[in-house]
């Protein structure tokens, strides 16, 4: 089974890590010519792009000058450590045995703007591009024209005949996967909660319980669709009703 998560804007590189083990991204010729282009774009040039503040932009101006290869484990963080947002607190990787690691490095897969698709255990160095960023590069009018089919062709590499993609992604990331590339079929968990008398998604918990539900697959080495609707944590069961085709909806 692969899993598919978006990174996370909020990012750790002050705390250390409790393993030694790392592995470069596999796209990193494709990175450093996105930072190339990155090093080029003012302060004012990074807040009109992003949208962000002062601030904000001022911080990932100096990211963007400072970052280079060859990354090491002096100047870079692995990946699952690095990311701090909603979805890596469900996962809760410091919980994680060292000996489960190698299981979800096999398993996991973070979707990057500027990595493209990274591994757990992959260095990064720290950087802010999200997917639906209209960068220009090139030809290539915004990043999920850069990518391409990269990221899908990719997948497509490591996924065996008969074996799931779950997306936990949100829709932002997973555009830079279409799914007519892919040779096998995406089943996408959607987490519901039960506010003013109906089901609905809320977005603070839903990216909780996609970390959630990465741990519960790790945790159980789930490998099929009927192990996954066993997903019961923090009080979300399947729903038989709600769920659709290859859209498995969780309520509580």
């Amino acid at each position: 089974m692969k899993i598919i998560i978006s990174p996370a804007k909020s990012l750790d590189f002050e705390s250390k890590v409790p393993t030694s083990l790392h592995t470069q991204p596999r796209f990193l010729d494709q990175s450093e010519k996105l930072n190339k282009k990155l090093k080029t774009l003012s302060k004012k040039n990074l807040s009109d792009l992003m949208k962000i503040s002062d601030d904000l932009s001022a911080l990932n101006y100096d990211r963007n000058q400072t970052w280079q290869t060859p990354f090491t484990t002096e100047n870079a963080k692995q990946a699952i450590y690095a990311f701090t947002g909603a979805v890596f607190k469900g996962i809760d990787v410091n919980s994680i045995a060292e000996e489960k690691l190698p299981l979800l490095q096999n398993n996991l897969r973070i979707l990057s703007g500027l990595y493209g698709i990274l591994k757990p255990l992959d260095l990064i160095q720290p950087y802010r591009l999200e997917m639906g960023t209209k960068l220009k590069v090139g030809k290539t009018e915004n990043l999920y024209k850069f990518w391409d089919n990269t990221v899908a062709n990719a997948l497509n590499e490591e996924l065996e005949d008969g074996e799931l993609l779950v997306n936990l992604a949100s829709t932002e990331y997973f555009k830079v996967i279409p799914k007519k590339v892919l040779k096998v079929p995406m089943i996408t968990p959607i987490f519901k909660d039960f506010k003013n008398g109906e089901y609905k998604i809320v977005m603070t918990y839903a990216k909780i319980a996609r970390g959630l539900m990465v741990r519960y697959i790790i945790d159980n080495n789930v490998k099929t669709i009927e192990d996954l609707k066993g997903f019961n944590v923090d009080k979300y069961r399947f729903s038989e009703e709600l769920s659709s085709g290859n859209d498995l909806v969780f309520t509580r």
